[in-house]
């Protein structure tokens, strides 16, 4: 008999992905003890370890990082071709897994998942939210939504918002004690509720713009967070200014929970983009995604002007 030559790469691909036995166990349907033998038999195979164990976390080793940036977009392929081939005029089917960041859960996924689902339930999806850069093929997602300039250039963006007009926003009852900021400078003097990038680690500097140059500052701050929708929240809480984009706040706004300031230094930035690799353009089950997205944002726009005209009417 042919020794099968990709022997194990499912459980390493798994095990890779998941961060965990356990949690790759749970996607193949196998027990724990069956990816561990898996793995162990390709490490022997290989002759090198591909993972670190330890009690509370499973790690790449330099060659199982390797081994995955070569294999992952190789399955990714032969995975597409396979799902392309077998759906051929059949129903979407298949696993569609998602990057996405917290910002756009309650602008985009929350109505389109349950969309998607009901329309085509023979596509299971996972959403996975995460405000850090993604590698969509070395991590195994099909598809990611993030903002336009941090899409990378070789992946297909579908536009899913308008562009995003960067915003800094208090409650009013800060505002009220501590004043408006009238310029950029004056941030010295207020406290800002900070983010940091949990890739990076890094703390994000504001970005302005004066007489069409780049600004940025470092305002002080005693509060810090990795997660957006804290922003959002800590602010309405009035413990400080926090820099977000306009989309994330506009209910807020619009109930004057929040009041945007520094307007006129505010820049701005491409929106949100559903984007892939080229070549999963032709899986069914994201192109069903794509159409059902494209739909429902598309209605949402219809509903959002017929809204506006309708208050202009009445207050004509």
């Amino acid at each position: 008999m042919i020794p099968d030559p990709f022997s194990g790469l499912a459980a390493f691909l798994a095990v890779a992905e998941t961060r965990g036995f356990t949690a790759a166990s749970a996607r193949l349907g196998v027990s724990p003890a069956a990816v561990s033998q898996a793995v162990k038999a390709l490490e022997a195979k290989l002759g090198t370890p591909l993972f670190v164990r330890t009690t509370r976390r499973v790690r790449l080793t330099e060659t199982g990082a390797d081994l995955l940036s070569r294999v992952a977009p190789a399955v990714a392929d032969i995975a597409g071709a396979i799902e392309t081939a077998g759906a051929m005029g059949d129903e979407p089917s298949g696993f569609l897994r998602l990057t996405v960041p917290r910002m756009a859960v309650p602008l985009i996924i929350d109505r389109v998942v349950p969309a998607f689902r009901h329309a085509h339930p023979g596509v299971t999806v996972e959403v996975a939210v995460e405000d850090a850069t993604v590698d969509l093929l070395g991590r195994g997602f099909d598809a990611g939504i993030r903002i336009g300039e941090y899409v990378e250039r070789d992946m297909v963006g579908v536009r899913l918002s308008r562009d995003i007009v960067w915003s800094v926003v208090a409650a009013p009852s800060y505002l009220a004690t501590h004043g408006r900021p009238a310029t950029p400078e004056d941030l010295t003097r207020h406290e800002a509720i900070r983010y940091r990038f949990p890739a990076s680690g890094a703390l994000y500097r504001w970005e302005f713009e004066r007489e069409g140059r780049p600004l940025s500052v470092d305002p002080p701050g005693k509060l810090i967070v990795n997660d957006g929708a804290l922003l959002v929240s800590f602010a309405k809480a009035g413990l400080g200014l926090s820099y977000v984009a306009d989309i994330a706040v506009e209910q807020e706004q619009r109930a004057g929970l929040l009041v945007r300031v520094l307007e006129p230094y505010l820049p701005t930035t491409p929106g949100l983009f559903l984007y892939f690799p080229q070549r999963a353009q032709a899986q069914p089950k994201l192109r069903a995604f794509i159409d059902v997205t494209r739909k429902l944002l598309r209605l949402r726009r219809i509903e959002a002007k017929s809204h506006h005209a309708a208050i202009g009417e009445l207050k004509g």
